[in-house]
């Protein structure tokens, strides 16, 4: 726990809620007894060693952080900044080339047929150096977040940042997430916990292939099995199977799953942890069978992914809700120096099966990648 020097910078935004004012921030894995009451931000890197997933399987350290603000309030979207300006469009970088990233699905499709994986989602990471302002503060996120609002809205938009130097653990991440990866809510004195995996995505319903329905099924199995680790036995279902949703310049395949959180995982000091080791990371971006997907990820991609297919959302625990999006269509950046210098970083990726063709794999990850990282690119005017 730190206390705060200079809180009037820091500030999360889910949800129709603004948070403002950092006082503090928690290590779910260390403390997850303080979820127990208040309001959280919470950001989980994918690599995260909630219940020894997919930090021990993927050989790599990430964390699982919550934020407490100071202020809370409705979020009426007219907060300005100093505007955003992005990173040139040629200065973004892979981490794996078209060559590298057929290669790494042609990879997963021998372990298909080996029998290792039913699936694995491949991804990479896109990166362009962004480094701090003159008068030294960091890249606007709350700009950011206005030109994704505008140009790519998204039912689990989110955004959090807490600058470094002001004493409470530093973050920066802005995410358009479509996707559901928890929610919890209270019906007649039970918690609920849902979740919305999404796996298929073309630019029209009519590019929608049978291979995509296959792995959401498959896929919408393996969160229904997670979500029975910690629910009561016979009350997990799935409740919509392949509904087809719109979104600014594609379409997924969305399913939802549920059930009624068992009573001595509701009841237990440590809940989030509990639920955490249960169901992360979420299935849609690490494969079938899980472990060995993830496993299967450390060989082939050769960067963390951070926040990125990790989780980030809120949690009230004196209202028993909560919602926590898998961390997709989301970009964060980090300080790379000590001289102002830092990167902006966007990751994509695809589910392989093995009728996985490499070629179209990557044509899907640059799909995902193309609308939001031209959005991120532009130079904004200031704002007022």
């Amino acid at each position: 726990m730190h206390t705060c020097v200079d809180r009037s910078s820091s500030w999360a935004r889910f949800s129709g809620r603004l948070a403002t004012r950092a006082v503090e921030c928690v290590d779910i894995e260390a403390q997850p007894e303080r979820l127990r009451s208040g309001l959280w931000f919470v950001v989980v890197d994918f690599e995260a060693a909630i219940g020894g997933a997919a930090g021990g399987s993927t050989g790599r350290a990430g964390r699982a952080r919550a934020w407490r603000f100071a202020e809370v309030r409705d979020d009426d979207g007219t907060a300005a900044g100093p505007g955003w300006a992005g990173p040139a469009v040629g200065t973004w970088r892979s981490s794996l080339d078209q060559a590298a990233y057929e290669a790494a699905v042609r990879r997963v499709r021998e372990h298909v047929r080996a029998g290792d994986v039913y699936q694995a989602n491949v991804c990479r990471v896109l990166e362009a150096p962004l480094p701090v302002a003159a008068d030294g503060r960091e890249p606007d996120a709350a700009g950011l977040a206005r030109v994704l609002a505008a140009g790519n809205p998204a039912p689990h938009a989110a955004a959090v940042h807490v600058p470094g130097g002001g004493g409470v653990d530093p973050v920066w991440v802005v995410s358009a997430s479509p996707e559901l990866y928890l929610s919890l809510r209270t019906d007649a004195g039970r918690g609920v916990l849902g979740s919305g995996p999404i796996k298929g995505t073309a630019r029209t319903p009519e590019g929608l292939t049978e291979k995509d329905r296959t792995e959401n099924v498959m896929i919408t199995d393996l969160v229904r099995n997670d979500l029975q680790r910690v629910c009561r036995p016979g009350t997990v279902e799935v409740t919509d199977l392949l509904a087809v949703e719109e979104h600014p310049g594609l379409v997924h395949l969305v399913s939802r799953v549920r059930g009624v959180v068992a009573g001595d995982v509701a009841g237990a000091p440590d809940l989030w942890r509990r639920l955490l080791d249960g169901t992360f990371p979420p299935g849609s971006v690490s494969g079938a069978p899980k472990s060995s997907a993830l496993r299967l990820i450390g060989e082939l991609e050769p960067v963390p992914r951070g926040p990125y297919c990790g989780a980030v959302g809120w949690v009230d625990a004196d209202a028993g809700t909560a919602e926590l999006a898998v961390g997709i269509r989301t970009f964060w950046w980090e300080r790379t120096g000590t001289e102002g210098e830092g990167v902006l970083r966007f990751g994509t990726g695809a589910g392989i099966t093995w009728g996985s063709d490499p070629r179209s794999e990557w044509h899907e990850t640059e799909l995902k990648a193309a609308r939001l990282v031209g959005l991120a690119s532009r130079q904004a005017l200031p704002q007022g």
